[in-house]
């Protein structure tokens, strides 16, 4: 299934979004899909998974981040509070009450900070190789030299340089895209085509520096909420692959277990881009804590 391409319009321009319906959309319950940092997009992270979604009765939302896919840059730095509210003002432009909400590694950070900030409008959370739950970049006993040389080569902008250079070489992206997607069928012509082109537009990856040098502060990242999931507000689904090397799987097993109600699946033999690396376990884990959502609204 195919998506629409649509515009919402915001005080400062209008981002783009994707919009899958199912073939009964007026009784639908809504997922929104935030996409992650990077070379990333709503079409790259979750044009396989949208129509699924819809095809089981959904109606699924999957904005372009500013910057990202079809949407202009922001005319504010793109920082992890600031996207937060855009999540809310996007929301509250194209008319959405209640929805569940699902995000993929920056996204994911942006679902944890909505879902806190706004309770009231979110049914409950989908978080896939989640941001937001970790002091360092690494773990382990480098964890603060590591940190530190990240540090240096964000704020001198040789990260942003190298990750430039990179994306424009198809056998570098490839290579790099195995340490996300281990399962290398899903590393598909398609796929790197639209990799390209985003690294084309080169906008993602001006606001993904603007993100990184919010977040990677000299001695630790600035955003790390697993203090908070103690208080949670909403039920979650967290998802997270077996060989995550961006943010390492214990980790995310214990932001699950510190939420009041939080489910926590392990996915075998995936990497970081875990729906595109593993769909065949995401998708169905995703539809059925979707149903058990819609099963305690009916309760109510």
């Amino acid at each position: 299934m195919e998506p629409t391409h649509r515009t919402a319009r915001l005080p400062w321009g209008e981002v783009s979004y994707l919009e899958w319906l199912p073939e009964t959309p007026g009784s639908a319950s809504v997922i929104v899909l935030l996409h992650g940092g990077g070379l990333d997009s709503a079409m790259l992270s979750w044009g396989a998974t949208g129509g699924e979604l819809a095809a089981a009765g959904h109606r699924v939302i999957a904005p372009d981040a500013p910057g990202y896919g079809h949407s202009p840059s922001a005319p504010w730095p793109a920082t992890h509070d600031r996207l937060v509210e855009h999540v809310d003002a996007f929301t509250r432009a194209i008319g959405l009450d209640r929805y569940a909400l699902a995000g993929l590694s920056m996204g994911g950070g942006l679902t944890l900070g909505h879902t806190f900030a706004h309770p009231e409008r979110v049914r409950g959370a989908i978080l896939i190789g989640t941001f937001g739950i970790m002091d360092h970049q690494q773990q382990g006993l480098w964890k603060r030299p590591w940190h530190l040389l990240t540090w240096a080569m964000t704020h001198t902008g040789l990260m942003g340089l190298t990750m430039r250079a990179y994306a424009k070489r198809g056998p570098a992206l490839r290579s790099s895209l195995r340490g996300i997607i281990r399962n290398e069928a899903n590393i598909t012509p398609a796929l790197m085509a639209g990799i390209l082109d985003e690294a084309e537009r080169g906008t993602g990856l001006a606001a993904f520096d603007q993100w990184q040098r919010d977040q990677i502060r000299f001695g630790r990242l600035r955003t790390n909420l697993m203090p908070r999931l103690h208080t949670f507000p909403r039920p979650a689904l967290v998802l997270h692959g077996e060989h995550d090397t961006g943010v390492p799987v214990a980790l995310a097993r214990q932001a699950a277990e510190r939420m009041p109600d939080a489910r926590f699946v392990e996915v075998a033999d995936a990497g970081h881009w875990t729906q595109r690396d593993v769909p065949e376990v995401v998708v169905p884990a995703m539809l059925a804590f979707l149903g058990e959502l819609a099963a305690a609204d009916e309760e109510r």
